[in-house]
């Protein structure tokens, strides 16, 4: 994926809310089902994980919360 563009495509389906995200650079695509509730930050965030998921691109390492023994 690289530095390219992602495009996010919003479509609600009753309570829920079907994103789409596609790399403009590869046209992939993936598809992710949100609740309507969701923040639309949320929502593009879930998809953009899966599609850096599908491309092979590992996502950002999340902070460290805590100490592990």
């Amino acid at each position: 994926m690289g530095q390219g563009e992602v495009y996010f495509e919003f479509s609600q389906i009753g309570r829920q809310m079907r994103v789409a995200a596609i790399d403009a650079d590869s046209g992939v695509e993936v598809i992710v089902i949100a609740p309507v509730a969701a923040s639309k930050a949320q929502m593009q965030q879930l998809a953009l994980a899966k599609l850096r998921r599908k491309l092979g691109e590992a996502p950002p390492a999340a902070p460290s919360t805590g100490k592990f023994a």
